[in-house]
C-alpha cells in the first residue's frame, strides 16, 4: 500500500489511583510492553493526577504516537485518565488489568470496578474512547486487544484526515448514490467537488508527460502480453498521472485522499477510454476511486482499505445467480441456499490482484451498445478490467448518509465462491448467510443504494467497532433466521 493509508504509531499510558500501589500499574504496563509482538511506545509517566495526564500526553505526542492504549493497572483516577482522551489528538483505547498476578490483599487492583467509572466519566465529558467487548484481561489478553485495536485506530485516523475529491455530478437516474455533505462533516471528512471539465483540462495538460513511458511499462508488466491494448496504454497512463497529481496538489490540509469520479456517459468519448483500469490500479495502492460519483462509496472503500491495509473494491449488488448455475456448481458443494447468493459486478474497477488469472482489459459492453455505432469495433469504450473475482473471504459493507441526513451502515461477512460467472465485467458470485432476508429487510427496507464496498477479508468485527466509534447508531448486519428483523413477517 502507498502512503495514502495511515501508519499507526501506538503508545501505552498506565494510570493509577493514588490510594492503590502505583507499582501495580507500572509493573503491569511493563509486562505488556515486553509481551506485545509489535511496536508499542511505553510512556514512562504513570498517571495519578491531572498534571501527570498533561505530562503523559506531551510525552507520547513528542514520541510521534497517533493512537493510545490507556491502561488501568489498578482502579485508576477518573478525571486524569479521561483527560488523556480530551488532550490527545488521536484515538484512545481503554483497557484494564485482571487480577491474578499478586496477592489479593496488597496486590488487588480493582480495575474491573475502575473501568465502570472510567466509562461513566468519558460519557459525562462527551469524549470518545474505544472500549473492547470485554476490556479486562491478563497481560496476554491485553496484547490481543492491542493487536485488534491497530486496524480500528488506522481507520479512525484515516477518516479524520481524509479529503474526498469528486469530478462531475452523478449520472441521471443515479440519485440512489445521493451524498448529503452534512454527514461527511459530522465524520470529520473534507470534500472537494469539481466539474468533469476541470478533470479534462488537467488531463490534456499532462499530454507528453515524461513519466508516461514508465507507467506504460508498469501496466504492460502487470497485465501480461495479450491482456491489454498497447495503443491505449499511453492514454491510460496519462490519466493515472492526472489523478495522482491532482490528489497531491489538492489534498490541502488533509493527509489522505479518495476519489469519486463520473465515468459515463460523456467520459469515454471525451477522454477516449473508460477509466476503470486506472481506477483499479489506484485502489490497489490504497487510493479508492468510486464509480459514478458515489461519495459515500468512496468513503466506505477507504475505511475498508484502512482496516485491512489491502486493496478494496466497489460493486453493484447486481443480479441473482441463475438456478442452473446454482444446481450445477453450488448446490451440495457449498453450505448456502440459492437466496444466500448474488452476483457483485462493476465494469472493471476491481484491482487485478483480487481477480482470477483470466482477467484482461476489455471494453464496456453496455456503453458500447449505447455510445458507439451498432456493429462497430469497440474504440473509446475500451479500458475496463474484466474477469471473475478471485474466490475467498469478503466483508460486504457500506456507510451512507440518507436523504434525511442520518448516517447509517451495514456490515455482512461472506465469501466469493470459486464458481465461474459466465458473464462480463469485473464480477463474482458472492455467498452471504441469509442474504435473501438481509437484502429485503436491510438493503431494500432501509433504502440503501445499489453500490456496496468489498473488503477482501473477514473484518466485520473491526468494521463494526470503527462505525460505532464514528458515531453511526444504525449498524445493520445479516441476522440469522432465529433473530427476525423488525419488518420481517413472522408468518412468511
Amino acid at each position: 500500500m502507498c502512503n495514502n493509508i495511515p501508519e499507526v504509531k501506538l503508545g501505552i499510558v498506565a494510570v493509577s489511583r493514588d490510594c492503590f500501589p502505583i507499582a501495580l500499574s507500572t509493573q503491569r504496563r511493563q509486562n505488556i510492553v515486553k509481551a506485545y509482538k509489535g511496536e508499542l511506545y511505553e510512556c514512562p509517566v504513570t498517571v495519578e493526577n491531572e498534571q501527570d495526564a498533561l505530562k503523559a500526553v506531551a510525552d507520547v505526542t513528542a514520541a510521534g504516537c497517533n493512537a493510545l492504549v490507556v491502561f488501568l493497572g489498578n482502579f485508576g483516577p477518573e478525571t486524569p485518565e479521561t483527560l488523556i482522551a480530551q488532550k490527545f489528538d488521536g484515538p484512545c483505547m481503554y483497557v484494564s488489568a485482571a487480577e491474578g498476578d499478586g496477592d489479593m490483599i496488597n496486590g488487588r487492583g480493582d480495575a474491573y470496578c475502575g473501568m465502570l467509572n472510567c466509562s461513566y466519566n468519558l460519557g459525562m465529558r462527551h469524549l470518545k474512547g474505544y472500549i473492547p467487548e470485554y476490556p479486562v484481561g491478563t497481560c496476554d489478553d491485553i496484547c490481543k486487544m492491542i493487536a485488534e485495536f491497530v486496524p480500528i485506530a488506522r481507520a479512525i485516523i484515516g477518516v479524520k484526515n481524509l479529503k474526498i475529491i469528486t469530478f462531475g455530478p452523478r449520472p441521471q437516474d443515479f440519485f440512489a448514490c445521493n451524498a448529503p455533505i452534512k454527514g461527511l462533516y459530522e465524520l470529520g471528512v473534507e470534500i472537494e467537488e469539481n466539474s468533469e471539465l476541470d478533470l479534462l483540462v488537467s488531463y490534456k495538460a499532462h499530454a507528453g508527460d515524461a513519466r508516461i513511458p514508465a507507467i506504460c511499462a508498469e501496466m504492460a508488466a502487470e497485465m501480461g502480453e495479450g491482456r491489454y491494448f498497447p495503443e491505449m496504454n499511453e492514454r491510460l497512463a496519462q490519466f493515472e498521472l492526472t489523478l495522482l497529481d491532482w490528489a497531491e496538489q489538492h489534498k490541502g490540509a488533509r493527509k489522505y485522499v479518495a476519489f469519486a469520479d463520473k465515468c459515463w456517459p460523456a467520459f469515454p468519448e471525451a477522454f477516449g477510454f473508460e477509466p476503470c483500469y486506472v481506477n483499479s490500479r489506484l485502489a490497489a495502492r490504497g487510493i479508492p476511486v468510486a464509480c459514478e460519483v458515489d461519495i459515500y462509496g468512496a468513503l466506505s472503500e477507504y475505511i475498508g482499505a484502512c482496516i485491512t491495509n489491502d486493496a478494496v473494491t466497489l460493486l453493484d449488488i447486481n443480479n441473482s445467480v441463475p438456478q442452473y448455475i446454482y444446481d450445477e456448481d453450488i448446490k451440495g458443494k457449498f453450505d448456502c441456499k440459492l437466496t444466500d447468493t448474488f452476483m457483485g459486478f462493476h465494469c472493471g474497477n476491481t484491482p487485478e490482484c483480487k481477480m482470477c488469472e483470466s482477467r484482461a482489459i476489455k471494453y464496456q459492453l453496455i456503453q458500447h451498445r449505447l455510445l458507439e455505432p451498432e456493429g462497430s469495433e469497440p474504440d473509446f469504450t475500451r479500458g475496463t478490467l474484466e474477469g471473475d473475482i478471485a474466490p475467498g473471504d469478503i466483508t460486504f459493507y457500506r456507510l451512507q448518509c440518507d436523504s434525511d441526513g442520518n448516517l447509517r451502515s451495514y456490515v455482512a461477512e461472506g465469501q466469493v465462491l470459486p464458481v465461474a460467472t459466465r458473464s462480463f465485467g469485473g464480477i463474482g458470485i458472492f455467498a452471504i448467510p441469509e442474504m435473501g432476508r438481509f437484502y429485503r429487510h436491510v438493503l431494500i427496507q432501509k433504502r440503501y443504494p445499489h453500490h456496496g464496498a468489498v473488503a477482501f477479508a473477514h473484518c466485520g468485527k473491526a468494521m463494526f467497532e470503527v462505525l460505532k466509534y464514528l458515531g453511526v447508531k444504525d449498524i445493520a448486519w445479516n441476522q440469522p433466521k432465529t433473530l427476525p428483523y423488525p419488518t420481517e413477517n413472522p408468518w412468511a
